[in-house]
C-alpha cells in the first residue's frame, strides 16, 4: 500500500517547498524491493539514469508551462518538444491536422514496439499559484500536468537512448495535443500514430496523491465522458403575466430534478454514474419571461451499457417533462470519450516493474476507478497496456487539501518527475525483453 507521507519505501517524510526538487526526488526513492536480484538491478540503474536526467527535466517542464496552448494546434508546444529530442538519434514524423510528434527509437535487436504517451495541451484558466514560472500566456495554464507529462517522456526517451544497445525492439514517442476535450489521440490515431505498435503505456500526474507514487487498476481505469445540452423551447411574455405564458424557466429546473431522480433509479449499486448539470442560463432582465432556457453539464459512467440506457433516458426524460407543461426540449449529446480500460495482463507487468524501481510500498491498486476521463481510451480500445496515476503532491500539503487538477491554483512536486521518467522507461525495457510467450496482448 502507499505510504502516508508520500515517500517510497525508506524515504523520508515529505519536507518543506524550500527543499529542492532533485534532493526530494533522491530522498523518496532511496531504498528498494524488487521482485528479483535482476529486476531490481535494472530498476535501480534506471532509477539513477532519471535522476541524472531530472534537472534538466524540471527545466524543460517549467519552459513548457511558461508558454502553455489549448487544443490542436500547439506550435510553440510542438517546437520546443522537436528541438529537446534532437540529436536522440530518433525517426521523427509530426501531424498534419495537429501539432503532433511521434518519435521512433530502434533497439540493438528486432523485438516488440511499445508506445509511451504524453499529452501536450492546457486549459483555458487563469493561473494563481504565485509561482515564478507561472503561465505568460493570458487565459491558459498547464492545470492538468500535461507540462510534466510531456517533460517526463522527453525524460524517458533521452534515457532509453542511452540504452539502445539493451533495446530490444521499438520504443513509440507519442506527444500529443488536443486531449482536453478535443479527441487529440483519435486525431493521432487516424493519422497512423499506432502502426506497428504492440502495446501502449502512459502516466497522469495526480496532487491529490502522494508523491512519487504509482497506482492504477486492471480493467476499467477512468470513466466514460459525455457533454449534455439541453433547450427548452417555452413562449415568452411578460412576468406580471405567467398564465399567458410557457414559462421555461420551471420546466428547466425540474428537468433537472427528474434527471437526477432518473440516474438514482436505474444505475444498480455496484455500478456507478454521475450526471452533473453546471449551466443553468435563462432570460435578459427581471420583467421578461423568456422563450427558452438552456441547461448543460456532463454525464460520467463506467460501463457502455449504463452509458446507452442513461444517454437514451436522458431524451426520453426530457422531453416527457417538457410535454407535461406544453413545451419542447431540444436534448444534444456531444459523446466525449470512451472508457479507460487496462489490459489486466498489462496492468501486471507494471505493477511488478514499478515495485521493482519504486518500492513496493509506493505502488497501489487502485480500489475503484475515479469518474474522470481520458482520450488515451481511444488507444487502449486498440491496442493492450495501460494508464496510471503518478502522485504528484506539493510538499508542505496533503493529497486531500491540496487544490486538485483542473483548478488555478494546481501544482505538482516536480520530485515527482524522476520517478515518471523511470516508470516510463522500465515499462519499456521491460515489456520489449519479456519473452512473446509471456507477453502481454
Amino acid at each position: 500500500m502507499t505510504t502516508h507521507d508520500g515517500g517510497v519505501e525508506g524515504a523520508s517524510p515529505t519536507t518543506g517547498k524550500g527543499q529542492d526538487p532533485e534532493a526530494r526526488a533522491g530522498a523518496r526513492t532511496g531504498a528498494r524491493t524488487g521482485a528479483g536480484a535482476d529486476d531490481e538491478a535494472v530498476g535501480s540503474s534506471v532509477l539513477a539514469m532519471a535522476r541524472d536526467l531530472a534537472p534538466e527535466t524540471v527545466v524543460l517542464r517549467r519552459e513548457l508551462h511558461t508558454w502553455p496552448e489549448v487544443g490542436l494546434d500547439l506550435p510553440g508546444t510542438q517546437r520546443r518538444v522537436l528541438a529537446a529530442l534532437d540529436g536522440l538519434g530518433l525517426h521523427i514524423s509530426t501531424g498534419h491536422r495537429l501539432s503532433s510528434v511521434r518519435a521512433t527509437l530502434t533497439g540493438a535487436t528486432e523485438g516488440p514496439t511499445i508506445l509511451l504517451r504524453a499529452d501536450m495541451d492546457a486549459l483555458p484558466l487563469t493561473e494563481d499559484t504565485g509561482r515564478d514560472f507561472a503561465s505568460r500566456t493570458p487565459g491558459v495554464m498547464h492545470a492538468c500536468g500535461h507540462d510534466a507529462h510531456t517533460a517526463m517522456l522527453v525524460g524517458a526517451a533521452r534515457l532509453l537512448a542511452k540504452r539502445r544497445a539493451e533495446l530490444s525492439g521499438r520504443v513509440v514517442f507519442m506527444f500529443q495535443p488536443g486531449e482536453e476535450g478535443d479527441h487529440g489521440a483519435r486525431h493521432m490515431i487516424d493519422e497512423g500514430v499506432l502502426k506497428g505498435v504492440d502495446a501502449a503505456f502512459a502516466l497522469h500526474v495526480t496532487p491529490n496523491l502522494p508523491s512519487g507514487t504509482l497506482h492504477l487498476r486492471p480493467g476499467t481505469q477512468m470513466a466514460a465522458s459525455d457533454r449534455v445540452q439541453v433547450t427548452v423551447q417555452g413562449r415568452g411574455g411578460h412576468a406580471s403575466a405567467p398564465h399567458t405564458t410557457c414559462d421555461p424557466v420551471p420546466v428547466a429546473c425540474e428537468i433537472v430534478l427528474a434527471l437526477q431522480t432518473t440516474l438514482t433509479r436505474m444505475v444498480a449499486a455496484d455500478d456507478a454514474a454521475v450526471l452533473s448539470i453546471t449551466r443553468l442560463t435563462a432570460g435578459t432582465a427581471h420583467g421578461i419571461i423568456p422563450d427558452t432556457a438552456q441547461l448543460a453539464g456532463t454525464l460520467r459512467t463506467l460501463k457502455p451499457t449504463t452509458r446507452e440506457r442513461l444517454l437514451t433516458a436522458l431524451h426520453r426524460v426530457a422531453d416527457g417533462v417538457a410535454a407535461a407543461h406544453g413545451a419542447k426540449a431540444d436534448v444534444r449529446i456531444d459523446t466525449g470519450y470512451p472508457v479507460t480500460v487496462n489490459d489486466p495482463a498489462f496492468t501486471d507487468l507494471v505493477l511488478r516493474t514499478a515495485a521493482d524501481v519504486l518500492g513496493r510500498r509506493s505502488v497501489d491498486v487502485l480500489p475503484a476507478p475515479p469518474m474522470t476521463a481520458e482520450d488515451f481510451s481511444y488507444v487502449l480500445g486498440t491496442v493492450p497496456g495501460a494508464l496510471a496515476f503518478l502522485g504528484a503532491c506539493p510538499p508542505g500539503l496533503t493529497p486531500e487539501g491540496a487544490p486538485s487538477l483542473h483548478s488555478s491554483r494546481a501544482d505538482f512536486d516536480e520530485a515527482a518527475l524522476t520517478a515518471g521518467i523511470a516508470c516510463h522507461a522500465a515499462v519499456a525495457l521491460a515489456y520489449t525483453s519479456t519473452s512473446h510467450a509471456e507477453r502481454p496482448r
